[in-house]
């Protein structure tokens, strides 16, 4: 009778494990719950919660944890090419506050460092600083992914998949099991329960093996995912360690370890899975009659129903006439949460003019203080407005779903009467005009521009390309280009954005934006798309290079001068460098600043159709191979005149 195949593959596991010399230093063992640090590094907001591991910090929005076992284990054989080979189990749990939610998940990592350089939260499981061009070091994940990413070319949000070097995996299959009879059930990984993985990985074979099924499942009898390439070996150093990571951004998603073993000399030994803590609520099993059930249930309705008149009548008694809590149409499939105008008035002193960060047509942003000590900004705006209502509700929808580590994020909103405020991260270094305009006190230096620009446009890819809808935003300019406390560049202000579904062609609409910052062709169709927006970004990058505003005023000429017909002049003499900003010079180098002139100058052609995506932006500021030419697209533009 032949083997069943999980059977067979940890029976190659043990032949392979008994024929391999054992490594210089062997790694085995076992955590049935974890009550202290011992040999165990936690890093970032990873702690003990006993008997179990957390990953990230429900208080924290762009939460990081990593759980690794102290000793490092040897991939590399001593003295030969071959890998080793290791197994290993463990029990997770991941219970979100809020189903609805967006998901992140849990990754096993095998890395050969502790802190990948430039990990970020949220979408990146706290492992990778830019999908584009991976994790610096060596690190292969299995990833438990709990949310669905476009960006990555995610279809499914309950799913495992084998990640070599980078978020996006290399492969990746839905969550589940095959039962003995050779069928697929779904395992569902974010409602709370206890799930048992299993992971072989065979270094002789280049091969890695997955198996997860819920706690109480016997062994499935066949793996879930099995992944052969010998590729594996460019992505492993002589010793890495293994362990666990996960990030999370606004919602709470609570990510746990239950249990862990590990051995490279053997068969990892089991977990106990008796006596677990579960983290769901349970369905009763009570043998009650059937009348006492309907009694219960009865009983159940009764108390529900009173309860909903007792909260009905004190909000008849706090809130009456008060359009603060009318629900919006759009508020039951968005999740950004709902302040209370008293709250928003307290933290701002009672919109206090001391706190007020800059006003525009829109109306005023102050800053605020909330009762948990978050600093957060408050964007008013103004009934009257020609912003309006129908923006403001473009910026919750749109807003309200967008993560990416380079947006202003959105944390809420409250609408009272005809007061409509939006509540968003502080940011504590204003914008990024200021810091290149009007004789700042501190001038940006060029690492710090550049380094603005790929945020800028990293983000402005996201919007693009990185998600279910393009996101058009129709205002990208440098004042809506806010600095964190790293001063990293995140992109505001999303009450022009204009969403449509991708494929689509944008309605016309009327021309909004600002001068300067607007594309020639809008001035005919009023219809923005997304080469508008890189031709907005353009201006941006001739501003930082320059230190320039868009529109200036000069004692030479009679009139106005705009910054990208005098680029486009000064290319043509070849005396580009020339308008490269004064006080930052001997900080770059020439051929890097001419560079950035002429990708600003190629977003700026003239015509959309020859402007490069922000894709192709985004890969020509990071220096990765592409088939853009920016230098094509400007002698293009030198035939043509000027818009």
């Amino acid at each position: 009778m032949p083997l069943p195949l999980q059977t067979f593959v940890t029976f190659l596991l043990v032949v392979n494990l008994l024929l391999s010399p054992p490594p210089t230093t062997a790694v085995d063992f076992l955590f049935n719950s974890f009550n202290d640090t011992t040999n165990l590094l936690l890093l970032r907001d990873a702690r003990i919660e006993p008997p179990v591991i957390r990953l990230s910090n429900d208080s924290n929005q762009w939460s990081i944890g990593r759980a690794f076992y102290s000793t490092p284990i040897q991939i590399l054989r001593p003295n030969s090419n071959n890998l080793t080979t290791f197994s290993t189990q463990f029990i997770f749990s991941i219970l979100p506050e809020i189903p609805s939610s967006p998901g992140f998940g849990i990754t096993f990592v095998l890395s050969n460092v502790t802190e990948p350089p430039g990990a970020v939260g949220g979408q990146y499981l706290g492992l990778f600083s830019n999908p584009a061009t991976g994790a610096p070091a060596p690190l292969i994940a299995v990833e438990f992914d709990t949310g669905t990413n476009n960006e990555f070319n995610e279809t499914n949000g309950n799913h495992v998949g084998i990640d070599l070097n980078n978020i996006e995996s290399v492969e990746y299959v839905s969550a589940g099991y095959f039962n003995s009879n050779g069928s697929f059930v779904p395992v569902e990984m974010r409602n709370g329960q206890n799930v048992h993985v299993w992971i072989e990985f065979d270094g002789s074979r280049s091969e890695i093996n997955v198996t997860i099924a819920p706690v109480g499942v016997s062994r499935p009898i066949r793996p879930l995912l099995t992944f052969w390439n010998p590729i594996i070996r460019n992505y492993v150093s002589p010793e890495m360690y293994v362990g666990f990571s996960a990030s999370k951004t606004t919602w709470v998603e609570a990510q746990r370890v239950l249990a862990w073993s590990f051995s490279d000399t053997g068969v990892a030994r089991d977990v106990n899975t008796t006596g677990l803590p579960v983290f769901r609520a349970l369905e009763s099993s009570s043998g009650l009659s059937t009348g006492a059930k309907v009694g219960i249930i009865c009983g159940s309705v009764g108390f529900f129903l009173c309860l909903l008149g007792v909260c009905y009548y004190v909000w008849l008694k706090r809130y009456a006439g008060n359009d603060e809590v009318e629900v919006e149409d759009w508020e039951v499939d968005f999740w950004p949460h709902r302040y209370s105008y008293e709250e928003l008035k307290a933290a701002t002193n009672g919109f206090s003019d001391d706190h007020v960060l800059g006003a525009g047509g829109f109306g005023k942003v102050y800053k605020g203080t909330l009762s948990n000590e978050t600093e957060v900004a408050v964007k008013c705006v103004n009934h009257d407005s020609k912003q309006g209502v129908k923006e403001f509700m473009a910026e919750i929808s749109s807003m309200g779903r967008l993560q990416h580590k380079n947006l202003v994020q959105m944390r809420g909103w409250c609408r009272k009467g005809n007061e409509l405020l939006l509540v968003y991260d502080y940011m504590p270094n204003g914008s990024l005009n200021n810091w290149i305009f009007d004789k700042p006190k501190s001038v940006l230096g060029w690492a710090g521009r550049k380094r603005v620009l790929v945020d800028v446009a990293e983000g402005l890819n996201y919007l693009h390309h990185g998600w279910e809808q393009v996101v058009v935003h129709r205002d990208i300019k440098s004042s809506n280009v806010l600095l964190d406390v790293e001063m990293r560049g995140r992109l505001g202000d999303f009450g022009l954005a204009k969403l449509y579904t991708q494929g689509e062609v944008p309605g016309t609409t009327r021309v909004v934006g600002t001068l300067g910052y607007l594309a020639p062709e809008l001035a005919m169709l009023a219809s923005p798309t997304t080469a508008s927006d890189v031709y907005s970004f353009g201006v941006v990058v001739l501003e930082v290079a320059c230190g320039r505003k868009p529109i200036e005023t000069w004692h030479d000429r009679d009139e106005d001068m705009i910054l990208v017909d005098l680029v486009r002049e000064k290319y043509v003499e070849g005396k580009l460098v020339e308008l490269a900003d004064k006080r930052i010079k001997g900080e770059y180098d020439v051929e890097d600043m001419e560079a950035v002139l002429k990708l600003g100058l190629s977003c700026c052609h003239p015509d959309p159709l020859h402007r490069p995506t922000m894709s192709e932006v985004v890969a020509l500021l990071l220096g990765e191979d592409t088939t853009v030419t920016p230098r094509v697209m400007l002698q293009e533009s030198k035939k043509e005149p000027s818009p």
